[in-house]
C-alpha cells in the first residue's frame, strides 16, 4: 500500500522559510516523479512545482526563485524549500507522486501552511 506523508507545514512570517517533506511511508515502490501543489481557501489547487524522474523541475511564476523541490531517492522522499516567503503563499500543501511499476497518482493528507506577521 503507497502513502505519501507530508510534514513541515506551520506558521511563519513573511520572509521567513519553511521546508515541507513528503515521504512515501512503507512503500516498495520508487517515486518516479512529483510535484507540490496548493490551494487557497475559496481558489483552486495549483501547481507549485514538479520534479521528473531525471531531477528535471518545473516552478509556477509565482515562486520561482523562492521554492525549491528536490528528491532524496535514499529515503523515497520529495522536499519543498520554502524562502522568502509572502503572504500569498498561505494554503494547504499537498504532495502527489507517481511511482515505478504503478499506473496512478498518489497524493498526501495536505499540510497547511500559513504567512502571517
Amino acid at each position: 500500500q503507497v502513502q505519501l506523508v507530508e510534514s513541515g507545514g506551520g506558521l511563519a512570517q513573511p520572509g521567513g522559510s519553511l521546508r515541507l517533506s513528503c515521504a512515501a511511508s512503507g512503500s516498495i515502490f520508487s517515486i518516479y516523479a512529483a510535484g507540490w501543489y496548493r490551494q487557497a481557501p475559496g481558489k483552486q489547487r495549483d501547481l507549485v512545482a514538479s520534479i521528473t524522474s531525471g531531477g528535471s523541475t518545473n516552478y509556477a511564476d509565482s515562486v520561482k526563485g523562492r521554492f525549491t523541490i528536490s528528491r532524496d531517492n535514499t529515503k523515497n522522499t520529495v522536499y519543498l524549500q520554502m524562502n522568502s516567503l509572502k503572504l500569498e503563499d498561505t494554503a494547504v500543501y499537498y504532495c502527489t507522486a507517481r511511482f515505478y511499476g504503478l499506473t496512478q497518482d498518489y497524493w498526501g493528507q495536505g499540510t497547511q501552511v500559513t504567512v502571517s506577521s
